[in-house]
């Protein structure tokens, strides 16, 4: 693991933890202000490209500038589309009923207990979710395939993001589906092609990394984190468990894959599909 800069990369570990904080804590007194902690949503894209940003500028002379330079685009596309989006799809509605269930049972101060419990903990997941964002500015020589291959997974990732958001958008929006199961595009494909398209952006950054053993063995730990938080933390299982009782859900459930997508079973062989 000799040639990487391992004093150089520490330095940054302080900095990328910095810049995350600050978001968050810029993030919580706008949420208390307007009454709100759902915002802290938005916060997670920015927190992103707030760590890319402040990695690239602290990575300058140490990395390949190709690569420092490519990786931050990749993280600041990824995170701005997902803010932006994210901000548009709760503009105008009350608190998330996930952080209201969570703040009715706070002990004592419920924004105290959200700065703990929700922009804390964010912040400290932003900043080991993206090391695979950091470590990659800090890998000299200049790209190869392996890059050429994560930005391929990454564009596939958010392609699955940006076209299954807007799908859903629109099916929402039509009255003549209000109430109905979401089963259309890709949806029809994967119940999760927003979560599915997240994996595939986190392991293809990641591939920014494998230039140099050592980038890649420090930072591994984050796509597995990602993943493990998609398919069993607050992603794909709490998002389930949620929509399980809604008319329609079960029938849709099996005969549409979990997670990696796949054309949709036929109707009897999903009736027919062990449960």
């Amino acid at each position: 693991m000799s040639g990487f800069p391992w004093g150089a990369f520490a330095v940054n570990l302080a900095w990328s933890a910095a810049a995350a904080l600050a978001v968050m804590l810029v993030t919580f007194a706008l949420a208390v202000r307007v009454g709100l902690h759902r915002i802290v949503d938005v916060a997670w894209g920015l927190g992103f490209t707030a760590v890319a940003a402040v990695t690239c500028a602290a990575s300058a002379g140490e990395g390949d500038p190709v690569r420092r330079l490519l990786v931050t685009a990749l993280t600041a596309a990824w995170g701005l589309r997902l803010a932006v989006h994210i901000a548009r799809r709760g503009r105008g509605h009350g608190e998330d009923p996930r952080y209201e269930a969570m703040l009715a049972k706070a002990p004592g101060s419920r924004n105290a207990y959200a700065l703990r419990m929700v922009y804390l903990l964010q912040g400290a997941l932003v900043w080991l979710v993206s090391l695979p964002v950091q470590a990659a500015q800090y890998v000299s020589g200049p790209p190869s395939a392996l890059v050429g291959a994560g930005v391929a997974l990454w564009a596939v990732g958010l392609g699955f993001e940006a076209v299954g958001d807007a799908q859903l958008a629109r099916f929402r929006a039509d009255p003549a589906t209000r109430g109905r199961i979401m089963d259309r595009g890709l949806w029809a494909w994967t119940r999760h092609p927003n979560y599915f398209g997240d994996f595939c952006v986190w392991w293809g950054l990641y591939l920014l990394t494998c230039d140099s053993s050592a980038a890649a063995a420090v930072s591994v730990v984050s796509p597995l984190v990602m993943s493990l938080l998609l398919t069993r933390g607050s992603g794909k299982r709490l998002l389930e468990r949620h929509m399980a009782d809604r008319p329609g859900y079960a029938e849709y459930a099996a005969r549409t894959s979990g997670f990696f997508p796949r054309p949709p079973r036929r109707r009897r062989d999903a009736d027919t599909e062990p449960r």
